[in-house]
């Protein structure tokens, strides 16, 4: 037979707080509990007193209770020890340099991990910001981009030996449909034996995914075939060959969701268990002594989103667009205002410039520039035809007159110097093929727009390539009223605070909803207020 509980009551020194100020700083004051309490005054809270049994003196009734609850507990603790972060809590890479030097500093500083954007940068800016860390945050953890590039092998091959020559211990590998030599490369070459004879993997790798096939690729060992031929050229050794088999590619899986740049735009709750399902069963297979993290990406520019992720189960989380309006990246002042005015339904997908020929897309902004219209109409004309001779005399004076502003011809010359500098590969596969010629002319409209959209070229604005995804609009519609609605305030630092600090807000929000609490959306809304303020100084109340 089932018995009543005896309801608890609290006591306290202080009476509970009753306004709905007074509720939301209670709520937000992360680094002590919260009781919720029935007052003759109605709903209360408060951070300090005790439970006490029924019929204590001056009790009051006691609805629920939730504990502490920094930011830091969210997510695997485990990704902080490997990281030697503060926060579970990652700036994803954005090409071109737009996670920037200064972005990846500011973050590091703060206890946060960033991703430089490498990708599509040449070697001599990569390495300038590198020494840039080893000069300004010697120590201090900091990962760097490696994009997949099956049309410019090489690209990929020499970013890979400017990481091992600058002792880069982290990278976040993107856009990878399948392990290329080089990333196996980067990973084997960190492999050693420690003195209790465990596999320690000095080389860490982020791997940023949207399939469960390439998940499991990751999420494996390197391959026998791949490895062996890495160690015939002499690129690793043979204990690391020999070591290769104990260890997963991979440290930490981002499953991405539907997001800026390249995406399959597949839901947050439908990809993530199946990643995580499919790491338990990597595990029990292979036994790691260390678990692959799964992190989430994708969507997430409130905090209630970010806690939506930690709550499926994600042992962190990655932004990307929101970091891209953010007065540390390496976005122009013209994109970044651009992307401070973006609604949820103000992006479209687009060929994207480094797999134009397979047909891949990414996300983009649409509101304020052509560029999705003209992308398209470009991969449209290059299905079409087998040349830019074979272009309608109609169709190529458009092209020339409204896109390129400039002949074709000229445009091809153009390719011709930026490819024997960067890779005399790209001409001699175009020498005998007029439809690789025209996929490089076209990839140059694609590669420049992206390139004026980063330094704000005001001739082109029509022109620029955004990426983003609607997270974007999300960000800017949850800080309308704040201080982070104006770009020039969106320090990277402060919406990585604030994003994780509202997420542990709503956590303590969700807790006691599920125990019967039903809060006025007054209250039950975490507010970003600029952190040097007063509100900040009570511990936690953002």
């Amino acid at each position: 037979m089932n018995h009543p509980q005896t309801p608890l009551l609290w006591q306290g020194e202080q009476y509970p707080s009753t306004d709905p100020a007074g509720v939301y700083h209670v709520l937000a004051d992360l680094e002590r509990p919260c009781f919720v309490v029935r007052t003759p005054r109605g709903i209360g809270a408060a951070a300090t007193g005790r439970p006490a049994p029924a019929g204590a003196p001056g009790g009051l009734p006691l609805l629920a209770a939730v504990a502490p609850l920094p930011p830091h507990r969210l997510g695997s603790a485990a990704f902080l020890a490997a990281h030697g972060v503060r926060q579970p809590y990652l700036a994803g890479a954005m090409a071109g340099g737009i996670a920037s030097a200064d972005l990846v500093v500011a973050l590091a500083r703060e206890g946060f991990l960033a991703s430089f954007g490498a990708a599509g940068l040449l070697p001599e800016s990569i390495e300038k910001a590198l020494a840039r860390f080893a000069a300004e945050i010697p120590g201090l953890p900091y990962a760097v981009n490696l994009i997949h590039s099956p049309s410019e092998e090489r690209l990929e091959r020499e970013a890979v030996e400017l990481f091992l020559r600058h002792g880069v211990r982290c990278v976040e590998a993107s856009a990878f449909m399948a392990l290329s030599p080089h990333i196996v490369r980067y990973r084997l070459a960190g492999l050693r034996q420690g003195p209790d004879g465990q596999v320690v993997a000095e080389h860490r790798v982020i791997a940023k995914i949207s399939r469960t096939e390439t998940a499991e690729r990751f999420m494996r060992p390197a391959p026998a075939a791949t490895v062996s031929a890495l160690l015939t050229q002499g690129l690793i050794s043979p204990l690391q060959a020999d070591l290769a088999k104990y260890v997963p590619m991979a440290d930490d899986i981002t499953v991405e969701a539907d997001s800026g740049g390249h995406t399959d735009r597949r839901p947050l709750p439908a990809l993530l268990p199946s990643i995580l399902r499919l790491r338990d069963s990597v595990q029990r297979e292979h036994r790691y002594p260390a678990p692959i993290r799964v992190g989430a990406a994708g969507g997430l520019g409130t905090p209630i989103a970010v806690a939506a992720a930690f709550a499926m189960g994600a042992a962190y989380v990655v932004t990307g667009s929101v970091n891209q309006s953010c007065v540390e990246s390496g976005a122009s002042k013209a994109t970044k205002a651009l992307l401070a005015e973006a609604g949820i339904a103000d992006c479209e997908m687009a060929p994207a410039a480094d797999m134009f020929e397979l047909g891949v897309e990414l996300q983009v902004l649409k509101k304020g520039t052509l560029f999705p219209m003209r992308a398209k109409k470009l991969y449209e004309l290059y299905q079409a035809h087998d040349g830019l001779e074979a272009l309608p005399e109609g169709e190529r004076a458009r092209l020339e007159a409204q896109v390129f502003r400039r002949p074709l011809e000229d445009v091809w010359q153009e390719c011709v110097g930026y490819f024997r500098r960067r890779d005399p590969e790209q001409l001699a596969r175009a020498q005998d093929s007029p439809k690789r010629r025209m996929a490089l002319v076209f990839r140059w409209y694609l590669g420049m727009s992206s390139r004026w959209a980063t330094v704000g070229d005001p001739d082109r604005t029509l022109d620029y390539q955004i990426w983003c995804g609607p997270a974007m609009g999300s960000f800017n519609d949850w800080v309308t009223a704040s201080y982070l609605k104006a770009p020039g305030n969106r320090r990277v630092a402060d919406v990585a605070h604030h994003l994780m600090r509202g997420a542990a807000f709503h956590t303590r929000v969700a807790a006691l909803r599920t125990a019967g609490v039903q809060l006025p959306a007054a209250v039950a809304d975490y507010r970003p207020v600029p952190l040097e303020s007063p509100v900040a100084a009570l511990g936690g109340a953002l």
